[in-house]
């Protein structure tokens, strides 16, 4: 697998709204974009610091996957994504070595990346994206 980057840390919020006061007001990150994702039932917005980005991620809906995390857990970092080349490729390797997919093709994520999950229950309790910009 060739993974380059960790290409964002996902963040679920209540509210894009509240969360931003601490990410531009406290911390002076800015952010420059703000998106729906309406297959996952959030909304988006991206800060960036280095060549890191955090992902915020506030549930459209109370059947949206992020509104059942914060139910279940409350806010705070939701997953880890991986930048990757080759992400076909990447997910039949993972796969092949026992890895639970939650995603077994990609998909659509924000940003226009294709995206895909895998099970936390394979990762160490960590919820991991891999990404990949084409």
């Amino acid at each position: 697998m060739n993974l380059s980057h960790i290409e964002h840390i996902g963040i679920a919020v209540k509210s894009l709204k509240e969360a931003a006061k601490y990410y531009e007001d406290i911390l002076g990150l800015e952010c420059y974009a703000v998106e729906e994702v309406k297959d996952q039932k959030v909304k988006t917005a991206f800060y960036k610091i280095g060549e890191t980005k955090i992902e915020l991620l506030e549930p459209l809906s109370d059947d949206s996957p992020v509104a059942k995390f914060i139910e279940k857990r409350g806010e705070g970092i939701h997953h880890i994504a991986f930048a990757v080349n080759g992400i076909e490729k990447a997910l039949e390797e993972i796969s092949g070595k026992g890895v639970k997919l939650i995603d077994k093709q990609p998909r659509k994520g924000a940003e226009g990346l294709d995206i895909a999950f895998l099970h936390p229950k394979s990762t160490f309790g960590v919820l991991t994206e891999l990404c990949e910009k084409k």
